[in-house]
C-alpha cells in the first residue's frame, strides 16, 4: 500500500490527526458499517483518546472540505468515527484479516512520516526565526547610522581655509 494514499486520508480535527471510519473501511476493503460494528462490539478498546464520534458541525466542515455529498443525495447518513493513531493501531486487534495488518502497517508508517515532517518543519521554523532576529539587529544598526547622518543635529564642519580678517575678501 502506498503511504501517499494513506497520508491524504489523515485529517486534523480538534487539534489531533485522525482518520475517518469510511476512509479506513475503504483501505481495509470492507464496508463502513462492518468496521463500525466491529468497533462497537469492542468499544472498551476505544477510549476517547483513541476514537471519537464527530459532531454535526465537524461533519458539515468535512463535507465542504473533502466534497462529500449530503445525506440527502446518498452521502453520509450517520456521524463518522474519527480514529487517532492509537485507535488505528487498536483496529488491528479488532479486524484480524491479513489486509487489516498490511493496511495498519502502512498507516503507522504514514503517521511516523507526518511526525518527521512536522519535526523538520519545526527545525526550519526555528532557523528562520533565528535568521530574522540576526538580520533585524543588523538592519537596526544600519538604520541608526542613517538616521544619525540624516538628522539636522549632525552638522559637518567646513573643510578648507578660513579667512579670519573680515576686511579682506
Amino acid at each position: 500500500m502506498e503511504i501517499q494514499i494513506v497520508k491524504e486520508k489523515i485529517y486534523t480535527i480538534r487539534g489531533t490527526r485522525i482518520m475517518l471510519d469510511f476512509d479506513l473501511a475503504e483501505l481495509y476493503e470492507t464496508e463502513t458499517r462492518t468496521l463500525k460494528q466491529a468497533v462497537r462490539r469492542n468499544i472498551d478498546r476505544f477510549p476517547d483518546d483513541f476514537m471519537f464520534e464527530l459532531t454535526e458541525s465537524e461533519m458539515e466542515n468535512l463535507r465542504s472540505q473533502i466534497v462529500m455529498s449530503s445525506s440527502d443525495w446518498g452521502g453520509l447518513r450517520h456521524k463518522s468515527f474519527a480514529f487517532t493513531e492509537q485507535g488505528v493501531a487498536m483496529l488491528s486487534s479488532v479486524l484480524r484479516s491479513k489486509k487489516a495488518i498490511e493496511v495498519n502497517i502502512a498507516i503507522m508508517r504514514a503517521f511516523v512520516l507526518l511526525r518527521q515532517h512536522l519535526a523538520d518543519y519545526q527545525d526550519l521554523k526555528e532557523e528562520i526565526k533565528r535568521l530574522e532576529e540576526e538580520m533585524n539587529l543588523k538592519f537596526e544598526d544600519i538604520n541608526q547610522a542613517l538616521n544619525y547622518l540624516l538628522s539636522p543635529k549632525y552638522e559637518r564642519r567646513p573643510i578648507g581655509f578660513k579667512n579670519h580678517n573680515p576686511d579682506e575678501k
